[in-house]
C-alpha cells in the first residue's frame, strides 16, 4: 500500500512539474493569441457600439483566454467546451434571473450550480461558464434589459470570435496543436497542406 502511494505520489508530482514547464516560445504564442481574441472583442466595443448599446466584452471572456490560449491541451479549452459551456452558462443564467430577479442570494448560486451541472451533462465542461451565468444575474444595466439576446451578444459571437483566433494562433507552430480532437486536426493540417501546395 505504501508503495502505491509513494508512486502514486511521484507521478503526480511529476505529471504537475511537467504541466508547469512551457516554452519561452508558447508563452509568446499564449501572448499574442489571447491579446488579439479579447483585443478584437474590446475593439469593436469601443468603436462599433455606443455606450447605450450592447455591452460585448464580460469578464468570463479572460477566463476562457486563459484555458484557450494558455492550456490548449486541456479538455476544458476545447471548441465544443467554449462555446457550449459558454452558451449553456448563459441561458441558465438569463433563465434564473427571468424566475427569480431580485432574489440575489438564491438566483446567483441557482444560476451557477444549475450551469455546471447542464455543462457536465452535456459534456461541456468549460470554468468560465459558471462566471458567465453568474453575470447574467448580477450585473445591473444593460445585460439585464438584454434578456436572451445576452446569450446571442456578446456571449456566442464572443466565443466564436475567440475560437477563431485560437484556431489561428495555436496552430502556428509544429509544437501547437488546437483542438485536440482527431478529426479536427486532419482537417487543419489537411488544409495546411493543401495551402503549402498552391
Amino acid at each position: 500500500m505504501k508503495k502505491t502511494l509513494r508512486r502514486t505520489y511521484r507521478v503526480s508530482k511529476y505529471v504537475i512539474y511537467k504541466e508547469t514547464l512551457v516554452d519561452y516560445k508558447e508563452h509568446f504564442w499564449s501572448f499574442l493569441g489571447a491579446f488579439f481574441g479579447i483585443g478584437i472583442i474590446a475593439f469593436l466595443q469601443s468603436h462599433y457600439l455606443l455606450e447605450q448599446e450592447n455591452v460585448f466584452l464580460i469578464g468570463s471572456f479572460g477566463a476562457s483566454s486563459v484555458l484557450i490560449y494558455g492550456a490548449i491541451q486541456s479538455p476544458l479549452a476545447q471548441p465544443r467546451n467554449l462555446v457550449g459551456g459558454h452558451v449553456l452558462s448563459a441561458l441558465v443564467g438569463v433563465t434564473i434571473y427571468q424566475i427569480v430577479p431580485d432574489i440575489l442570494w438564491l438566483s446567483a448560486p441557482l444560476a451557477v450550480a444549475l450551469s455546471i451541472v447542464l455543462m457536465q451533462c452535456t459534456k461541456t465542461l468549460h470554468p468560465p461558464g459558471g462566471a458567465t451565468a453568474l453575470i447574467a444575474v448580477t450585473s445591473t444595466g444593460k445585460i439585464p434589459e438584454l434578456g436572451y439576446w445576452y446569450v446571442l451578444s456578446p456571449v456566442l459571437s464572443g466565443c466564436v470570435i475567440l475560437l477563431l483566433v485560437a484556431l489561428f494562433f495555436n496552430n502556428i507552430t509544429k509544437n501547437r496543436s488546437y483542438p485536440t480532437n482527431s478529426k479536427w486536426k486532419k482537417l487543419l493540417h489537411k488544409k495546411h497542406k493543401h495551402n503549402l501546395k498552391n
